[in-house]
């Protein structure tokens, strides 16, 4: 049951982010924003760590700061099927990402 909920909060900070930054990220209606949310989270599950693992060298010199840059290569990553995705805007992937992150994390947990 969480990873129903973790995966519409996602869907609805897809929806919300689109909304208030469309040149952030793009959701078409809910259930586009649903299959981007299931994306992300296998993303998030799955390549992730590996990411994380390969690059922890880089992100130990950076104090962490690199774990941004993954973010947003995991949401271009992610939103690959997306068209209207801006994939060349490494900055605003970055700040979507951290959007995502925060707005999902307070609608979790507004709904635990």
């Amino acid at each position: 049951m969480p990873f129903f909920i973790r995966m519409v909060a996602n869907a609805v900070a897809i929806l919300l982010i689109g909304y208030l930054l469309p040149q952030v990220v793009t959701a078409d209606g809910v259930m586009a924003a649903l299959a981007a949310a299931f994306v992300l989270g296998l993303v998030n599950a799955v390549v992730r760590p590996l990411f994380v693992l390969l690059t922890l060298p880089v992100t130990v010199v950076t104090l962490g700061l690199f774990l941004l840059v993954i973010n947003g290569m995991l949401l271009g990553l992610g939103l690959l099927h997306r068209p209207r995705l801006p994939r060349e805007r490494v900055p605003r992937a970055v700040v979507g990402s951290i959007l995502l992150s925060v707005v999902s994390w307070i609608i979790t947990r507004v709904v635990q």
